[in-house]
């Protein structure tokens, strides 16, 4: 049956339709007649109305089509198609009028009326009744979804009055956390408490269950929404009805916190002057133009007007980005725009690209920056990070490069994992370089290192605000530990900064106030959404904070100098450090063993090399002792 009721076209289900209501008019007639208190009988009023009755059917399939009564489907019966209905029904009664009037026939006027009144009862009653055999029909014969609806409110009740009359859905119960409903039916449905959703899932095969609790938060909703899916359900969420009118946004309402807001100090961000000479009217190449620094290296290089950026960045999409970024910020001057798709370590396109373009200040910021990614892809990180980093380096000092600044990490300073191991060799190459090769040129080679950047792909605050939007909880590795953080655009500001007043060969350092508690961070990040931790002392909280160890590599806190000393510079967050570095001697034995690792796949032969030239690199817990000692600031 349900078959045949699919295979039907519109026009045929058009036909049916005008068939049926010409049906309901000798049936209203006859019932109006009965209705008549004269002396003629039902059937004598019926025989003598014959003659008008086949002009009164050509009439109505007329006035049907005319109308749209026949084209109207079963589910969009409602005001709008009863209205038309009613003047269905008036409209035959004046034709009926006007025939019997035009026949001679004797009709009373209030015979006309109950005519019209109970066929456009019958009308109603039938696609009332058509629907409901209808919606039997693809019950019987389809399988439909079984849904559990989690929330018997105002919202719940709406939801399974809408679901009576779908064909393929099918509301079979309620549970809900109020207790004062569990136990009861509610529009025929039983209530149940959640905890007994397993069971119920597998006593009325559900197949989906929707959560009607607009009311409550979006953690909330998520906690339950990953509840139901490890069971293996299919879950999904409805809107409020304010939602749906348009007085409260669809949207998810966790519009992400500046990361600025997180920093616990006021943001470093004095105008671009004194600096701009070492850019302005310059050839300048960002290597990494695509990540988080380097994209705001280019932005802020831009603002200085230079004769040309080389945009030098190994992800194409990433590229893309910052090129049509940059060249819509740049269009109306001359300034030209260069996306360059390569990587650091390829020695013979690096050559290419200074010499093509005659580049004069080299920007270094492209790297592997994550220490969980890095720490088990050690190869990787050490053959980009170190090697990119030397023949990047190499070669500017042979192109004659005028400035080249390498962007490094406090990670590199006493490392226990290989990111920042990779970092630190990378600095060994540059002060090698920076020594040997430029300073007799009299180019400036210099290396600014500085800590966790706000914001920045992969960084903990979107972490923590992606971990939020799915309900928490908040992962931290360790009650106590502890980062330096700068929001990307100061971080940025003060490199350039310290870019132009190099005079070659220092290690800048950025003065990043004091370190930040990750779990405090992480509680701001919860407060500031309008949630409330949950822990011992708010057990009803929203979103949780969990501890779940240090990762392989993690340190409690971070350092920024070797050797604890900082030399101001005349700039208040700009100090320069002096510290011990290797020989050429050193730096050439530490590269070609490096190499012959990388060469051979042997991690054991790399990590042997940095143990041996890296100095503090040694296990988590020597480095944790280490990190215990406190630095002294020189007064400004």
């Amino acid at each position: 049956m349900l078959d045949l009721l699919k295979s039907l076209s519109r026009t045929q289900k058009r036909n049916i339709f005008i068939v049926i209501d010409s049906m309901l008019i000798p049936a209203a007639l006859l019932f109006a007649f009965s209705l008549n208190v004269s002396e003629a009988s039902v059937w004598d009023s019926f025989r003598a109305y014959l003659p008008v009755l086949p002009y009164i059917l050509i009439v109505s399939a007329a006035l049907s089509l005319w109308l749209g009564i026949s084209t109207a489907t079963l589910n969009d019966y409602e005001a709008g198609s009863i209205g038309r209905s009613s003047v269905y029904s008036a409209l035959l009664v004046m034709t009926s009028i006007l025939l019997t009037t035009a026949a001679n026939l004797q009709m009373s006027f209030s015979t006309h009326v109950m005519f019209g009144v109970s066929f456009f009862v019958f009308l109603i009653l039938t696609r009332a009744i058509l629907l409901q055999v209808v919606v039997a029909i693809y019950r019987n014969g389809s399988d439909r979804c079984r849904v559990l609806i989690y929330g018997a409110g105002t919202t719940g009740m709406q939801l399974v009055s809408a679901l009576r009359s779908h064909k393929q859905i099918e509301p079979v119960a309620f549970v809900d956390d109020s207790q004062a409903l569990q136990g009861v039916n509610v529009l025929r449905l039983p209530v149940y408490s959640p905890v007994r959703i397993a069971e119920i899932v597998a006593e009325k095969k559900i197949d989906r269950v929707l959560l009607a609790i607009p009311s409550q938060t979006h953690p909330k909703q998520m906690q339950i929404a990953r509840r139901l899916q490890k069971m293996g359900l299919e879950v999904q969420s409805l809107p409020s009805f304010s939602q749906l009118i348009g007085e409260e946004a669809l949207v998810d309402k966790l519009t992400p916190v500046n990361p600025r807001n997180f920093l616990g100090r006021d943001e470093v961000m004095t105008p671009q002057a004194g600096g701009g000479e070492a850019y302005a009217g310059r050839r300048v190449l960002i290597s990494g133009a695509g990540g988080s620094i380097g994209s705001e290296l280019s932005r802020q290089v831009l603002e200085y007007r230079p004769a040309k950026i080389v945009l030098y960045e190994l992800s194409e999409l990433a590229l893309y980005q910052i090129h049509q970024e940059l060249t819509q910020l740049a269009e109306g001057s001359d300034i030209q725009i260069v996306p360059v798709l390569g990587s650091v370590t390829d020695a013979r396109q690096v050559r290419k690209v200074l010499s093509d373009h005659d580049i004069q200040v080299v920007l270094h910021a492209a790297a592997y920056k994550h220490v969980p990614l890095v720490e088990f892809n050690p190869l990787t990180g050490l053959a980009n990070n170190t090697l990119g980093t030397q023949t990047l380096v190499s070669e500017a000092a042979s192109a004659g490069v005028e400035r080249f600044m390498l962007i490094s990490s406090d990670k590199a300073v006493r490392p226990t994992n290989m990111m920042g191991a990779s970092k630190r060799l990378a600095e060994l190459a540059v002060q090698d370089i920076a020594q040997r090769v430029a300073a007799p040129k009299g180019l400036n080679f210099s290396i600014v290192r500085f800590g966790n950047v706000l914001g920045s792909s992969g960084s903990v605050v979107p972490l923590f605000q992606d971990q939020l939007r799915r309900g928490g909880p908040l992962t931290v590795t360790h009650p106590e530990v502890s980062r330096y953080f700068m929001t990307v655009q100061e971080a940025v500001h003060l490199v350039l900064r310290a870019g132009s007043m190099a005079s070659g060969g220092e290690v800048f350092v950025l003065d990043m106030g004091k370190p930040v508690k990750i779990e405090q961070l992480a509680r701001q990040v919860i407060e500031s959404a309008g949630f409330t931790v949950r822990d011992a002392q708010k057990p009803d909280g929203d979103i949780e904070i969990e501890f779940t160890g240090l990762r392989p590599g993690e340190k409690m806190t971070e350092e920024l100098t070797l050797s604890g000393t900082q030399v101001g510079t005349g700039h208040k967050k700009i100090f320069f450090t002096v510290e011990d570095c290797l020989s050429e001697i050193e730096v050439a034995s530490a590269m070609r063993s490096l190499r012959h690792a990388l060469a051979a796949s042997d991690e054991d032969a790399a990590r042997a090399v940095v143990k041996r030239w890296v100095e503090g690199f040694g296990t988590p817990q020597q480095q944790h002792e280490d990190a215990g000692t406190e630095i002294t600031y020189p007064a400004e």
